[in-house]
């Protein structure tokens, strides 16, 4: 297992921009590999689906191609990869559907870790249903979800439990296999947001006990589209409202209108980039994928070691949350100055990062700061290196808490 951090960065035309790209987790530079199968794809023509001419089947081919290249990345079967323009839409659809089946008295567990786009949809949808809402809490000042809290929270009416396999501010990666396995034996369904997880760390939807994961290839070097997987079985007992003409089959009745086919040309070329990360990976797709984002775990791994040891160093830098076990993402305040002007400050030196309560809705109010700005983010991905991290914590130490 090898990872070389300098090739990697070579492969991404943005960075040569010589700014520090601290925002992937908000959505990953694009490699050239990528740019040039959605260029290749409209240079060849292409046409709707299910056509007489070539184009058509050209398209067809892309999407197919699209699926069996996802359910590669994270474990799946390619006949249940669900397209969508992206993972808030889908799960708005996917809770308005699985809630046809709800009723007053059952219950649906929600975490407070969460991205908003894993609690609103279901929020709501539960609302509708008459259904209860019971919530999975935060522990402060840690950042992790206590998985035994879960015993508690489930029974025989949970129809489903929502959950985050990683917080897309604190990084924090609660026991998902724990928490699905206490779901399933309560005989409800699992639905996990992959968005924050599946750049950073090898996917297997089965070991995590997913009835549906949800990804979104934009955070990991493709272009805009989401998708969530499930087994097609499951699918195929779900009846989504749909148009009356459009397709019947799993997984075609869930995806509404025409499929963005250029950029699904480039969801598969951002699947073969990932399993190329590790230049000595071998095999299939799927054993390439798992070898080279081992490598990328433990890539990042060591580098956020780094980062923390060096923000540990700067007094007046508070770190929100303290989880054992995270991505490479870390979320900030400095006493002093509004997360806003700390981010400003930061792209002044040539460090993009993001500032603000980045959808993690319930989590930033958890830890009383949404109301004063929440704090700063900072990510890092395969393509960063050591001077990216050097250059923030060198950013940081500029400021002082009196400003």
């Amino acid at each position: 297992m090898s990872f070389d951090v300098a090739r990697v960065r070579a492969m991404y035309p943005a960075l040569a921009d010589g700014r520090a790209w601290l925002d992937a987790a908000a959505g990953t530079q694009t490699p050239h590999s990528v740019i040039e199968a959605i260029a290749g794809a409209y240079r060849a023509g292409i046409g709707n689906t299910h056509g007489a001419f070539p184009a058509s089947a050209r398209s067809g081919a892309i999407v197919t191609e699209a699926r069996q290249a996802v359910a590669d990345l994270v474990g799946g079967q390619a006949q249940g990869v669900v397209f969508g323009p992206n993972m808030t839409t889908l799960t708005y659809r996917f809770a308005a559907t699985l809630a046809k089946d709800w009723g007053p008295g059952d219950e649906i567990v929600l975490s407070r870790l969460d991205h908003d786009a894993n609690v609103r949809p279901w929020v709501q949808a539960a609302e509708r249903a008459g259904a209860r809402v019971r919530w999975a809490e935060v522990d402060v000042p840690t950042g992790e979800l206590p998985a035994t809290q879960y015993e508690d929270l489930l029974g025989e009416r949970t129809r489903l439990v929502a959950l985050t396999a990683a917080s897309n501010v604190l990084g924090t990666m609660p026991d998902v296999p724990r928490i699905t396995r206490l779901a399933h034996a309560a005989g409800a369904l699992t639905y996990i947001d992959g968005v924050h997880a599946t750049p950073h760390n090898p996917i297997d939807v089965t070991a995590l006990g997913a009835d549906f994961y949800a990804t979104s290839a934009y955070k990991w070097s493709g272009p805009h589209i989401g998708a969530v997987v499930a087994a097609p079985d499951l699918l195929d007992r779900l009846r989504p409202d749909k148009l009356a003409s459009s397709p019947d089959d799993v997984p075609d009745r869930f995806e509404t209108g025409t499929l963005p086919f250029a950029d699904l040309a480039g969801v598969t070329a951002a699947v073969e980039h990932l399993a190329a990360l590790d230049a000595e990976a071998t095999g299939t797709r799927r054993r390439r994928i798992l070898t080279s984002m081992a490598a990328v775990e433990a890539y990042e791994q060591a580098e956020l070691d780094h980062l923390l040891k060096e923000l540990a160093a700067l007094p007046h830098v508070r770190l929100v949350g303290s989880p054992a076990r995270r991505t490479a993402t870390v979320y900030l305040t400095v006493p002093g100055h509004t997360p806003l002007q700390v981010a400003e400050h930061l792209a002044r030196r040539g460090v993009n990062v993001w500032d603000g309560h980045c959808y993690a809705w319930e989590v930033t109010a958890a830890f009383g700061i949404r109301e004063e700005g929440s704090a700063v983010r900072a990510g890092l991905v395969h393509y960063n290196d050591r001077s990216d991290a050097s250059r923030l914590v060198e950013a940081l130490a500029e400021l002082t808490p009196a400003g």
